[in-house]
């Protein structure tokens, strides 16, 4: 029998709306919604269902708040009796499933995370830094372009998201010239992001310094189960392990490639994408054809999912 991977998104897959089908009928996410709520000082719940779309993008907004549907979505496969054998996130991702694990507490995660989310955008004034979407180039190619690039403005490869599809972040400067010597290199595409910060990347060190002295306030258990690592795609269970990585993961790649590719050495046959949107799902796809990819964002996809697994 295959084992079980639950995945968890990042930035990037927030909604308007997203949670709102949950919280009008299970208990469970009610209780989550109000939690973050309390612990953040301010109504999340609301931007979530109410907010504009420009709100929701903030991204000491988008982080707790994708966090809340994610682990909304964890506690409703639980009380179906599916339960992860293993799990891991991409970027923010990586701080449901440690919730999933029982290493950090829900509600210390949304502050952490809410925390994170200011630091990212403080650590470089919004027009400073990008970040780009490579499609279609090797990772030879574009950490090469990146380094030519980088005499103009610093940039490097941040994302290695699936065969193919690889994300770049940096100086502005850096960024334009690598997209720019990509293009001409024969990439598919080669486009700008609309994000407020070249998460990431060594520019993100200033938050990855100040995340280290907020982790340090907070209780981290071991893992329940083992979690895959962004900054290394190895598996870790230790608490100590998990704070070191989750400080150098602010300002290093994710090394999300990797990451799948561990969670199906270690058995798991399928996959559970658990929150708003279907990204990871998609990588999946690029990445191995044969994983069997299942996503939970709203009461009908959880049908869907559950219908499948009893299939």
């Amino acid at each position: 029998m295959g084992k079980t991977a639950f995945i968890f998104p990042g930035q990037g897959a927030q909604a308007v709306g997203m949670g709102k089908d949950f919280y009008d009928n299970f208990d469970i996410a009610r209780k989550l919604f109000e939690e973050a709520d309390d612990a953040l000082g301010y109504s999340i719940k609301k931007i979530c269902f109410e907010g504009s779309a420009e709100d929701l993008k903030l991204t000491a907004n988008t982080q707790p708040a994708i966090l809340t549907v994610s682990v909304i979505v964890n506690e409703l496969l639980k009380a179906e009796g599916i339960n992860a054998d293993i799990s891991g996130g991409h970027s923010l991702g990586e701080y449901s499933a440690l919730v999933a694990a029982g290493t950090i507490k829900f509600r210390d995660a949304v502050v952490l995370v809410h925390k994170r989310g200011q630091y990212m955008q403080e650590a470089v004034p919004v027009g400073e830094g990008a970040m780009a979407a490579i499609i279609g180039l090797d990772d030879d190619t574009i950490i090469n372009a990146c380094a030519e690039a980088s005499e103009v403005g610093e940039v490097q490869a941040v994302n290695f998201n699936c065969p193919g599809q690889t994300v770049i972040a940096g100086k502005t400067a850096g960024v334009e010239a690598a997209v720019e010597k990509l293009k001409a290199a024969g990439a598919k595409k080669a486009v700008i992001l609309p994000v407020s910060a070249p998460f990431h990347s060594t520019l993100m060190a200033p938050a990855a310094k100040k995340l280290a002295a907020e982790l340090d306030k907070v209780e981290i258990k071991d893992a329940a189960f083992p979690i895959v690592a962004n900054v290394n795609g190895e598996t870790e269970t230790s608490a100590a392990d998990i704070k070191n990585n989750l400080v150098a993961q602010a300002d290093h790649p994710v090394k999300w490639i990797a990451c799948v590719e561990t969670m199906k050495n270690f058995g798991a046959t399928t996959f559970i994408e658990c929150g708003p949107g279907k990204t990871l799902c998609g990588f999946n796809r690029r990445i191995d054809k044969s994983i069997v990819s299942l996503n939970v964002e709203n009461i009908d996809s959880l049908k869907k999912t559950l219908d499948a697994l009893k299939a």
